[in-house]
């Protein structure tokens, strides 16, 4: 592959607290950073509940490369490039099921579950030809932390918990909205934007919108989830670079650590049915878990370059072209037995209310997005500015670059990580 030439380097693109609007308008910018960000570095692809059994499968992508998602008999994670070794076509259409194999519709070549090639139909005419041993699917390097499985094209790239560092800590503490259970997923839905995939990147660490482009879910939410989500003026909540291009933005503080309870907080009136249902099998302090964990945690992770771990849910994020962006977001709960099947009835409903599309939440974010792209048009050269709270950005006790909720460090983290990717060649 002849690769694009940048008439301004990388590192004149992005300096500390700016990016040149060029980064959503330049179409080979975007070609550049396929290959040297979703070709190099680890990508989200899956959930270990997505795949629970030997045979499941499902299919997504690696930047703009499709692959399948696999757990083999033996229970292993495979990552395989949907590419049948003969011709190429796509051997697996579907978005997730249960298979022995993959089999491509146009010469019926066969492969395994771990990508090995079983069988060629009329295979006398590839005796001295072919060893099939040397034509498996190609295969991505994958690795899972916390139920959360990443796949890269790159062998030689560091170990997935070094890539993960102290993003680590927070991925702990978000699986705990299980309330005791592990965490499952429950169903997703997808959409595209008209825009470029490092708008959508922002905004999970952007607290400064939310109070402005999310009022009418404010309004439409009871007192007490609206002063729950009124963190504007609270000191205690803070966003943290945890480095990599990784960060997390706490808006409700009392809720980062769900293991964290006096007992002191009271649960909210709107779920009294839930308690009283869960009560008659439950005993009180697991019924208690899975109430202050019905709204997820207190913050957004975002995770470098794909995927956020956004209090109640994943937002995964798939570049198509330089103005064209594939969203999903995937609803999750406990995965426990059916006296909790009430409960994740229950997140769905809010799920649907924020993110849901005929929801209050992500139509109006998808709208900030789409002017974000057309604005970018005009004068592209002319920034983008990510410097609020620059001023105020102090180290926390663990060494995080650190500033207020709707200050602008969780962007800044992760166009730091984009300078660094975009300038290694």
């Amino acid at each position: 592959m002849t690769e694009n030439v940048f008439d301004v380097a990388p590192a004149d693109l992005v300096s500390g607290d700016r990016v040149a609007g060029r980064l959503y308008t330049d179409p080979q910018i975007f070609e550049q950073e396929m290959t040297r960000i979703f070709e190099r570095t680890w990508v989200w692809v899956a959930h270990e509940s997505e795949v629970p059994k030997p045979g499941s499968f499902k299919s997504t992508y690696v930047g703009r490369q499709p692959v399948i998602v696999t757990r083999d008999r033996k229970g292993a994670i495979h990552t395989l490039l949907n590419r049948c070794r003969h011709r190429g076509a796509s051997l697996c259409e579907k978005p997730k099921g249960q298979a022995n194999g993959f089999t491509c519709p146009y010469h019926a070549w066969s492969y395994g579950l771990d990508g090995k090639l079983r069988g060629i139909p009329y295979p006398d005419g590839y005796e001295g030809v072919v060893d099939k041993t040397e034509l498996s699917l190609k295969k991505l390097r994958t690795e899972s932390y916390g139920g959360m499985v990443f796949a890269t094209f790159d062998d030689g790239i560091e170990p997935l918990d070094e890539f993960l560092g102290d993003a680590r800590l927070w991925i702990d503490r978000f699986m705990k909205q299980g309330g005791g259970y592990p965490i499952k997923v429950l169903g997703k839905h997808q959409f595209r934007f008209k825009g470029n995939w490092k708008i959508q990147l922002e905004n999970t660490t952007d607290g400064y919108h939310f109070p402005i482009v999310h009022r009418s879910w404010m309004a439409s939410v009871d007192a007490e989830t609206a002063d729950m989500m009124s963190f504007m003026t609270d000191p205690e909540a803070i966003t943290h670079d945890l480095g990599q291009g990784h960060s997390v933005m706490q808006m409700v503080p009392e809720h980062s650590d769900l293991d964290a309870d006096d007992g002191s907080e009271p649960l909210q009136a709107r779920f009294d049915h839930l308690v009283e249902e869960l009560s008659k099998t439950l005993d009180a302090a697991q019924v208690r878990k899975l109430i202050r964990a019905m709204h997820g945690t207190g913050f957004n992770l975002n995770l470098f370059p794909n995927v956020s771990m956004s209090a109640a849910f994943f937002r995964v994020l798939r570049p198509v072209a330089v103005d064209e962006t594939v969203i999903e977001h995937i609803a999750i709960g406990p995965d426990g037995p059916p006296e909790v099947d009430i409960v994740n009835r229950e997140r769905l409903r809010i799920h649907e209310h924020f993110q849901g599309p005929f929801g209050f939440g992500t139509p109006d974010d998808a709208e900030g997005w789409d002017r974000v792209q057309r604005g970018a048009q005009g004068a592209p050269e002319m920034p983008i500015m990510v410097n609020r709270g620059l001023s105020r950005e102090k180290p926390s006790p663990e060494g995080w670059p650190t500033s207020h909720v709707t200050d602008e460090t969780g962007m800044r983290a992760a166009y730091d990580q984009w300078k660094q990717m975009m300038s290694d060649d």
